[in-house]
C-alpha cells in the first residue's frame, strides 16, 4: 500500500495513535471480571487460568521497553505497526482458543503490543508542534488508564449480550484497523538511536522480570515465605544487578543507565510503580467486595456488570483531566499537576477504607481516583518526555510503562494476600482485610505524593516563553544532566535548532 511523503497533519496521526493504544489498554482488563467464565468455558483450574493475566503481563514487561529502543533505532512508526499487527494475531488467536494452553500462547502475543505507548509517545514528540506534545502525550496517557478501566465496564456487557470470545474481536477489529492507518498515514519519525542490540541485556531483562513477576504473582498460593518465592525473588535481585552492571559496560546499551539515574526520570519512575500499585489492585478487587453478598455483612450483592458501572465515575474523570492535563501542565507546570493528583488520590483510598457502606460512596471514592490518577498519568509523561533526549523517548518512556506494571503486580498480590487473609471457611474474605487491603493503598499514595515532591522541575531555556512540554516556563534555567536536555527544555521536539 503506497502512501504520500508528505507530512500528515497532527490530529489524524493522533487519532490513529490514540485508536491503537485505546484497544492496548482495554486487552488489560476486559478478560479480569469473567476469568471464571473462561475457567468454565476452557474447562481448566482456577490455578490455570490466573496465567491468562500473568503471562499477559510478563510478555508486556518484557517486550515494551526493547521494542521501544527498537523503534528508537529503526523507526517508531515501522514498529508501531509491527506492535498492533502483534495484537491483532494474539487477539485472533484468543477468539478462537478452545484450550487454555493456546489462551495462554494469544496473551503472550498480545503482551508484545505493550510497546504501542512508548512508541506513541516517541511519534508525538518528533511529528506533533511543540505547543500540542503536552496536551496530545496526556490525553494518550490517560488513554491507557481508562481503556483499563472501560474494560471492567463493558466486560460484563459484553459477555450478557454476546460471549467471551467478543472481548478479542472487538479490540482485533479495532488493531487491524488502526495497524492500516498508521501504515498509510502516520509519518515516519526522523529522530533515530543508532546502534544495536546485543543478546546479554534482552536476557537479562526478561531473566529478572520473570523471576519477579512469577513471584509476585503465585505468591497468594505459593506462600509468600515459601522457598520459591523467596528463591525467586533472591534471583530477580541477583540477576538484575549483573544486568545493571552489564548496561553500565556496553557501548550500545539497550536500556541507559545514566539515563536511567537522570533524577527527574528516576523520581518519577518510583510514583509510577506506586501508582501501579493502587490502580491495579482498585481494578482487581473493587469488583469483587461489591459483588460479594449483603449476607456477608459487607458488599452490595452487584452483578458483574452493576460493579463495573460503579467504576465509571473513575474512567470518565481520568479522561476528561486527560483531555485537560496539557492546559494545566502548561499553566502550572508538570510537577505541579504530578503533586497535586498524587495528593488527591490520598483522599478517595481513605474513603474506601473508613467509608464504604453506600453506593453513593464508592461512586463519589472512583471518580476522585479518576481526577487524581488522570492528573498523575498524565504529568508522569510529560515529565518522562522532557527529561531524555528525544532519541530515547521510546526506552524511557517505555520502562515508565513498565514500572507501572511491575508495580501494578505487586499491588495485586500484596492486596490479595491481605484480603484473603483469615477468609472464611468457604473462602469468602472477610471486611477487614479489604478494610486493611485499602488502608495500606492509601499508604502507597501517601508515599507516591512524596515521591512526587522530589522529581526536579526542568526549567524553560527560552526568556520570556513558556515551553511546550509542560514543564511550567519559570524563572531560570535548572543544569540539566545532559546536554541534549537543553534543546528538550527549550521545547525542541522535532530535532530542530531552537529558535
Amino acid at each position: 500500500m503506497a502512501r504520500s511523503t508528505a507530512r500528515t497533519p497532527h490530529q489524524l496521526t493522533f487519532v490513529v495513535l490514540a485508536a491503537g493504544v485505546a484497544a492496548y489498554a482495554l486487552l488489560q482488563s476486559l478478560v479480569t471480571p469473567v476469568l471464571p467464565t473462561i475457567q468454565e468455558e476452557l474447562h481448566t483450574s482456577q490455578s490455570s487460568v490466573t496465567w491468562v493475566l500473568t503471562a499477559y503481563l510478563l510478555s508486556a514487561s518484557i517486550f515494551t521497553p526493547i521494542l521501544g529502543r527498537v523503534g528508537d533505532m529503526v523507526g517508531k512508526e515501522r514498529m508501531f505497526v509491527a506492535t498492533l499487527a502483534a495484537l491483532s494475531l494474539g487477539s485472533l488467536l484468543a477468539a478462537v482458543a478452545t484450550s487454555i494452553d493456546v489462551m495462554i500462547l494469544a496473551r503472550v502475543i498480545q503482551g508484545i503490543g505493550g510497546a504501542v505507548l512508548p512508541l506513541a509517545f516517541g511519534i508525538i514528540r518528533d511529528e506533533f508542534p511543540k505547543e500540542k506534545v503536552a496536551g496530545a502525550v496526556g490525553v494518550i496517557a490517560a488513554l491507557t488508564a481508562v481503556g483499563a478501566g472501560l474494560g471492567i465496564v463493558l466486560a460484563g456487557p459484553i459477555v450478557d449480550a454476546l460471549s467471551y470470545h467478543w472481548l478479542f474481536w472487538i479490540p482485533m477489529i479495532v488493531t487491524v484497523l488502526a495497524a492500516i492507518g498508521a501504515h498509510l498515514f502516520v509519518p515516519e519519525s526522523p529522530v533515530r538511536t543508532p546502534g544495536r542490540i546485543g543478546f546479554v541485556a534482552p536476557v537479562l531483562l526478561s531473566g529478572w522480570l520473570v523471576a519477579l513477576l512469577v513471584a509476585v504473582s503465585q505468591a497468594e498460593s505459593w506462600g509468600w515465605g515459601s522457598p520459591k518465592v523467596v528463591g525467586l525473588i533472591v534471583l530477580a535481585v541477583i540477576i538484575a544487578v549483573v544486568w545493571v552492571v552489564v548496561e553500565d559496560r556496553s557501548e550500545h546499551p539497550l536500556i541507559d543507565m545514566k539515563m536511567m539515574r537522570v533524577p527527574a526520570v528516576w523520581t518519577t519512575n518510583l510514583v509510577a510503580l506506586l501508582f501501579g500499585i493502587g490502580m491495579y489492585a482498585v481494578f482487581a478487587f473493587l469488583p469483587a467486595f461489591l459483588q460479594t453478598q449483603e449476607s456477608e455483612g459487607y458488599g452490595f450483592g452487584l452483578s458483574v456488570t452493576s460493579s463495573g458501572l460503579l467504576l465509571l465515575p473513575m474512567t470518565v474523570m481520568m479522561f476528561v483531566l486527560g483531555l485537560v492535563s496539557g492546559r494545566l501542565a502548561h499553566r502550572f507546570g508538570s510537577k505541579a499537576v504530578l503533586v497535586a493528583g498524587s495528593a488527591l488520590s490520598v483522599i478517595p483510598f481513605v474513603m474506601l477504607t473508613v467509608a464504604h457502606d453506600e453506593t453513593w460512596e464508592i461512586g463519589v471514592a472512583m471518580a476522585l481516583i479518576g481526577v487524581g490518577f488522570g492528573m498523575a498519568f498524565a504529568a508522569m509523561s510529560n515529565l518522562i518526555v522532557a527529561a531524555v533526549p528525544p532519541q530515547q523517548t521510546g526506552v524511557a518512556s517505555g520502562m515508565n510503562a513498565n514500572i507501572r506494571t511491575i508495580g501494578g503486580s505487586l499491588g495485586a498480590a500484596i492486596m490479595s494476600s491481605i484480603v484473603t487473609a483469615g477468609a472464611t471457611a468457604d473462602g469468602v474474605p472477610k471486611e477487614s482485610g479489604y478494610t486493611l487491603g485499602f488502608g495500606v493503598l492509601a499508604g502507597a499514595a501517601v508515599l507516591a505524593t512524596v515521591a512526587a515532591v522530589f522529581v526536579p522541575v526542568l526549567r524553560a531555556a527560552r526568556a520570556g516563553a513558556g515551553t511546550g512540554d509542560g514543564a511550567g516556563g519559570a524563572d531560570g534555567v535548572e543544569e540539566l544532566p545532559h546536554p541534549e536536555l537543553a534543546l528538550v527544555a527549550a521545547g525542541t521536539v522535532r530535532g530542530d535548532e531552537p529558535e
